[in-house]
């Protein structure tokens, strides 16, 4: 029996990104201390909710560009409802891929711990990275 390969990659490849992976965090963790409302998850994937003051829209349709540029097995909406920005992600029909989602879900509890615990707990669930070496983009 042949098992083929998901058509998109369960990989994170930052190599081209304009940020480290530490800086990438860090923004995530900036985010989420200023904005995030809550998050929920949905009958696709997860949502995270954020307050719509001014620039959060922007700056959330910013890194998930950035985001999707570099993991491009996600999926991601975003839009506004009264209140709230929303983030919805989404991932192809791939065990690893949903366990990343779930990880990605837990994001606000983990980012504190920094970048190489939170890169470890993303490969434990199969998700696969490259980067630029350390002090380059996408480290």
């Amino acid at each position: 029996m042949d098992v083929q390969a998901p058509a998109t990659p369960v990989a994170c490849d930052m190599t081209a990104a304009p940020d480290t992976g530490t800086e990438r965090l860090r923004e995530y963790q900036r985010l989420f201390s200023q904005a995030l409302a809550g998050r929920e998850r949905t009958a696709d994937g997860i949502r995270f909710l954020f307050q719509a003051r001014p620039g959060v829209e922007a700056w959330v349709r910013d890194l998930a560009a950035r985001e999707k540029a570099c993991c491009a097995f996600f999926t991601f909406t975003i839009s506004t409802l009264g209140e709230e920005v929303r983030w919805d992600a989404t991932v192809i029909d791939d065990d690893v891929a949903r366990a990343v989602l779930d990880e990605f879900y837990a994001l606000p509890d983990t980012v504190a711990d920094g970048f190489e615990d939170v890169r470890n707990r993303f490969t434990r669930q199969g998700l696969t990275f490259t980067s630029a070496s350390e002090g380059s983009p996408g480290a």
